[in-house]
This record gives C-alpha cells, sequence and structure tokens, in this order.
C-alpha cells in the first residue's frame, strides 16, 4: 500500500504563490499516475492535475494556467506549483491515483486570505 504524505500548504495573501509536495513510500508510485486534488468544505473533491510516469500533464480548467505539476521518480515526489493563488483556492489539497485508490494521506492545508 502506498502512503502519502503531503506538505507545503500554509496561508498567504491573494496573488502570492504555493509548491506543494506530495511524497510516496513505495516505488509504485513511479510507475503510476499522480494527481493532486483538493477539497473544500462542503463541496466534492475535485482532481486538479495529473502527471503520467512519463510527464505527460493534464490540469483542470479552475485553475486556470496557475499551477505547473511536476514529478521527481527517483525521489518519489509529485510537486504541485500553484501561482496567484485567490481565495477560493482555499482547500484541503491530497494528491493519489487519479482513481484515488490510494488511502488518502492528511493533506495539506491552504488558506489564502488577506
Amino acid at each position: 500500500q502506498v502512503q502519502l504524505v503531503e506538505s507545503g500548504g500554509g496561508q498567504v495573501q491573494p496573488g502570492m504563490s504555493l509548491r506543494l509536495s506530495c511524497r510516496a513510500s513505495e516505488s509504485l508510485f513511479t510507475q503510476s499516475t499522480i494527481a493532486w486534488f483538493r477539497q473544500s468544505p462542503g463541496k466534492a473533491r475535485e482532481l486538479l492535475a495529473s502527471i503520467t510516469r512519463n510527464g505527460d500533464t493534464s490540469y483542470a480548467e479552475s485553475l486556470q494556467g496557475r499551477a505547473t505539476i511536476s514529478r521527481d521518480n527517483v525521489k518519489h515526489t509529485v510537486d504541485l506549483q500553484m501561482n496567484d493563488l485567490k481565495p477560493e483556492d482555499t482547500a484541503l489539497y491530497s494528491c493519489n491515483h487519479p482513481s484515488g485508490f490510494w488511502r488518502w494521506g492528511q493533506g495539506t492545508q491552504v488558506i489564502v486570505s488577506s
């Protein structure tokens, strides 16, 4: 079972940037497509971006070009760089297989507020 640990969240002002990081415990991670999700209170979990083991990426329209996903298959990490953060980006951010198949980690909280 892959164990996931997210980090990099925090409280920032609108317009600022954050780099979120997802670290996995097993080499299975390197063979799989990895996705970042977010969930706000009262809302469904939203898939934001994904990256295949070969580095092909896809993004949700809601990010509007403000994010970049990348991976390091040696370190077993997938990062999500988010720029020009907006209050509506406030959420708990988590990573997983796009299907949500693995056990969810604790996530990392992002708060965007002036």
